[in-house]
């Protein structure tokens, strides 16, 4: 049995030790795809016989186990692939017309589902070359800075990590423009990381794309 001394120890311990914290990957695979045509592009094969979407949704995964994947409600094969590999799936309905829709749906989602998430990595659906070890490297680089982009030879890319601190201006956002107004407004805060990912570079916007 514990004496008063050590009760009240143990307490101040449990107060005194923080909550802990992680970084939640959102995987946005809600868009319309107009450029690429009538099919939904995410569904389609790359020229390794993998599904476009559901190989981004991996790589994801592999790296933040605890993520969200925002997708259409028209698309419920899909949507049940993904919930299998671990998402909590949020669907976008007609309202959401645009990628801030989509965005901001996802980071509502994710912060009912993770309250103690300390950071957030958004990465693309239709960007399925990126390596996980690469979303890591963004996610870890969260410990040093409020946004993370990934580089290759001068040139940035995808997936963009942000602090929890971010959220509120992340949830301002408008357009189809995605995050890109709040990195304008906090250039100097970027750590920008050399990789050698050129995936981080390549999405798929039309059929061509996939050759």
């Amino acid at each position: 049995m514990l004496t008063n001394t050590q009760a009240i120890l143990i307490k101040k311990m449990q107060h005194s030790t923080p909550a802990p914290t992680f970084t939640v990957g959102i995987l946005l695979a809600g868009g319309f795809s107009r450029r690429f045509g009538p099919q939904n592009k995410l569904t389609q094969r790359l020229p390794d016989g993998e599904i476009l979407g559901i190989r981004a949704a991996q790589t994801l995964i592999a790296a933040l186990p605890e993520s969200i994947a925002v997708v259409r409600e028209e698309a419920p094969d899909f949507t049940a692939s993904v919930a299998a590999l671990g998402y909590r799936v949020v669907n976008c309905n007609a309202a959401h017309q645009l990628m801030a829709d989509s965005l901001k749906l996802g980071i509502a989602s994710a912060q009912a589902a993770f309250p103690r998430l300390s950071g957030l990595v958004i990465a693309l659906a239709d960007m399925p070359f990126i390596q996980s070890e690469t979303i890591r490297l963004v996610a870890d680089g969260l410990a040093r800075a409020d946004i993370v982009q990934p580089v290759m030879q001068g040139q940035p890319g995808h997936p963009v990590g942000f602090a929890s601190r971010l959220i509120p201006e992340l949830m301002t956002i408008e357009g189809d423009q995605g995050a890109r107004d709040v990195l304008r407004a906090h250039q100097a805060d970027i750590l920008r990381l050399e990789c050698q990912d050129s995936g981080i570079l390549k999405d798929i916007d039309t059929p061509a794309d996939l050759a």
